[in-house]
């Protein structure tokens, strides 16, 4: 697809509040986030369209989505250099859904492994909002042009199904989207970026099992907002191999407890696996397990500190999701209006 002037580089991703903010969204989106911003366009969403498609609380609802934004300013993202917004305050994410439903095809949505995983056994019970969410997520990306778009491994299926439906959409309206100035088509195309030593962050106790707020064991998990004896607690007690560290990266294979912690501790420390297992290599856990414990409540208290210390002012951060939210739709308002022409539908 040609590029057209309006498809520039522009960052969209957002994060889910459904409670509990764990390592795993901290290394496997959040610090990604911040590292993202310096030097491109950046919308970051709390995504509370998607957070419904189980049921919700509405007290909790309201608490998660002032959680997430406060983690996304703790951690570094400037709500004046990026825009932070929750999803419902833009109406544009429901209708250019509702658009694209119209545009994909229900075989795509058969083959995303994510609603049979959450779905289990019992799929007609499940939401319908469940199954077509991934159409919303292709949503919220396209409806800003983005053209990159930062996930987790797991995410990869739903921005590639972003990229099908755009194509879909480019090719069924070539003819008008070209009399409307785009002869390149109209959205483009989004790149997932997945990249780090810890796109996917697994449970404390069971390295085969991706890190979970739902897990029952709070020992599986190191919380955004836990103090520093708690995360030097729970490292301390991650389960483990009774192996040496290895001294290459091949080593980490079939051990996935070694191979997680490494990966912490490298997306943490910024660095590779092999630098870390440079350092560490050929060492015990235990003392692997001290200098891990140390870097992370480095990295992890203030964050937390901070977090606790902007959730104790409501009124603020609703103000910065206002705001975000005002800035998002003079991006999203123009492109939304050129998809109804597009179309053929009739506004004022």
């Amino acid at each position: 697809m040609q590029d057209t002037p309006t498809h520039k580089t522009r960052i969209f991703s957002g994060v889910q509040p459904t409670g509990n903010l764990h390592l795993g969204n901290y290394l496997g989106a959040i610090k990604r986030f911040v590292e993202m911003q310096a030097d491109h366009e950046c919308l970051y969403c709390v995504v509370d369209l998607h957070a419904i498609t189980v049921f919700q609380d509405p007290d909790e609802l309201t608490h998660n989505t002032r959680e997430v934004t406060a983690a996304y300013i703790a951690a570094g993202i400037d709500p004046t250099q990026s825009t932070i917004f929750n999803q419902s305050q833009v109406s544009g994410h429901a209708e250019l859904a509702w658009i694209l439903n119209c545009v994909a095809r229900i075989g795509w949505l058969n083959r995303m492994t994510q609603f049979k995983e959450k779905a289990g056994k019992d799929r007609e019970k499940a939401s319908a909002g469940l199954y077509i969410y991934p159409n919303l997520m292709a949503a919220d990306v396209l409806l800003y042009h983005a053209t990159h778009v930062p996930v987790g491994e797991d995410q990869k299926q739903h921005i590639e199904l972003a990229r099908d439906i755009a194509q879909k959409f480019n090719n069924d309206f070539a003819e008008t989207i070209a009399r409307v100035g785009y002869p390149g088509g109209f959205f483009p195309l989004p790149e997932p970026v997945i990249a780090g030593a810890a796109t996917r962050v697994m449970s404390f106790r069971d390295g085969t099992k991706k890190m979970s707020k739902s897990d029952p064991s709070d020992l599986s998990r190191i919380n955004m907002t836990d103090d520093e004896d708690t995360i030097a607690k729970k490292i301390r007690k991650a389960k483990t191999d009774p192996e040496p560290l290895p001294s290459e990266v091949d080593g980490l294979k079939e051990r996935p407890e070694a191979d997680n912690l490494v990966g912490i501790y490298a997306a943490l420390a910024g660095t590779g696996k092999d630098a870390v297992l440079a350092d560490y290599g050929g060492g015990e856990f235990s003392a692997f397990k001290g200098a891990l414990v140390e870097l992370a409540t480095e990295k992890l208290t203030p964050i937390g500190d901070e977090m606790r210390r902007l959730l104790s002012d409501p009124v603020e951060i609703d103000r910065i999701l206002a705001d975000g939210a005002a800035r998002a739709h003079s991006v999203a308002d123009p492109i939304l209006a050129k998809t109804k022409d597009i179309i053929g539908f009739i506004r004022s």
